[in-house]
C-alpha cells in the first residue's frame, strides 16, 4: 500500500508535503514520469494520489500526460485522496472536464492568496489565514473548474488558487510543498520567466525574506491537515 506521488521536474519534488507524509507512517511511490518511469495503470495498493508540478502545460504533448490523465480521473472516480500541485491541480481540472490557458503574465513570487467563505471552513485549510503570502510560479491556471468542483481559494491575477471536486480531490494552484530551496530554484530556474512575471532575482528574495516564515507556517499546517484529515487512516497502518 502506498501513496503514488507523479513527479515532473527534477526540481519539483514532494518537499514538505512528503516528509510530513513519512513522518506519519505513509510509504510513497514517487514516479518520475518526466524520465520515463511508468505512470500506473491499476489502482490495487493505492491509498491516495499526489499530482506535483512541472514546467510542462496542459495542452502541450508529453509521453506521460494522456496515461497521467487518466490516472488521475481514475483516481477521483474512484474517490482516492487526489491532491494536485500547480501542473499536477491544472491536470486534475483537465482531466475532470475544465478548462486551463496560459496566462497573460506569469505569477511568481508571494502574492496574497484570499480563501473564500466555502474555504474558511474547508478542513483542508483549516488553520490557514484566511489571507496569506503563498508562494506561486505558474504561467498557465484553471479558467474554468469541472462540472461540479468548488472554489476555494484566490489571488488577484489568478481565481482558481484552490479548488475540491467531490470529498477527496483536491488542487493547489500555489506550492504549499516547497521549502526555500526549493521556491528559489524553481521560480529562478528560468531568468526569462522570472523575468515575464515583471520581477527580478533581488525582488524575489526581498519577497522571500518578507514572507517564506509564515508561508513555511501555514504549508506545514496544510501538510498535516492532507496527512491526517484526507488520507484514510487505515492507510497509515504500521507495515511488517
Amino acid at each position: 500500500m502506498a501513496i503514488i506521488v507523479l513527479q515532473h521536474s527534477d526540481i519539483c519534488g514532494a518537499g514538505r508535503l512528503g516528509m510530513t507524509l513519512r513522518d506519519h507512517g505513509f510509504k510513497m511511490d514517487i514516479r518520475r514520469v518526466h524520465v520515463g518511469d511508468r505512470v500506473p495503470t491499476d489502482f490495487e495498493g493505492v491509498d491516495g494520489v499526489v499530482s506535483l508540478g512541472g514546467p510542462q502545460n496542459v495542452g502541450e504533448e508529453h509521453a506521460f500526460m494522456e496515461r497521467e490523465y487518466a490516472f488521475l480521473k481514475g483516481a477521483h472516480e474512484r474517490q482516492l485522496p487526489l491532491v494536485g500541485i500547480c501542473l499536477g491541480a491544472q491536470m486534475i481540472a483537465h482531466a475532470l472536464g475544465g478548462e486551463v490557458a496560459r496566462m497573460a503574465a506569469p505569477e511568481v513570487g508571494f502574492p496574497a492568496m484570499d480563501i473564500g467563505p466555502v474555504g474558511q471552513t474547508d478542513t483542508i485549510l483549516a488553520g490557514v489565514a484566511w489571507r496569506s503570502h503563498q508562494f506561486q510560479a505558474h504561467g498557465y491556471e484553471v479558467t474554468k473548474l469541472p462540472a461540479g468542483a468548488t472554489l476555494l481559494a484566490s489571488s488577484a491575477k489568478c481565481k482558481v488558487q484552490a479548488f475540491r471536486a467531490g470529498m477527496r480531490t483536491y488542487g493547489f494552484q500555489f506550492h504549499p510543498e516547497c521549502d526555500k530551496g526549493m521556491a528559489r530554484a524553481i521560480a529562478t530556474d528560468s531568468a526569462e520567466f522570472l523575468h515575464s512575471a515583471g520581477l527580478t532575482k533581488d525582488e524575489f528574495e526581498k519577497q522571500m525574506a518578507a514572507h517564506y516564515d509564515e508561508f513555511a507556517r501555514l504549508s506545514d499546517r496544510m501538510c498535516v491537515n492532507i496527512a491526517t484529515a484526507l488520507i484514510p487512516r487505515y492507510a497509515s497502518a504500521v507495515r511488517v
